[in-house]
């Protein structure tokens, strides 16, 4: 039983994995602000358009 624990505390895959998924997470985080900034910026534009036309 404790080689068993001993195998399990010196695995990393799953600690590879969770930093992964992390990584993954703060990526999805910046894209969602960045497109939300610039499709506030990009309404802006067309409204500007738009009245002038």
């Amino acid at each position: 039983m404790f080689v068993t624990v001993k195998k399990l505390l010196r695995n990393e895959d799953g600690a590879t994995a969770i930093e992964y998924g992390l990584i993954a997470a703060l990526i999805a985080v910046a894209a969602v602000t960045v497109m939300g900034t610039v499709g506030t910026n990009l309404s802006s534009t067309f409204n500007t358009i738009a009245t002038k036309l």
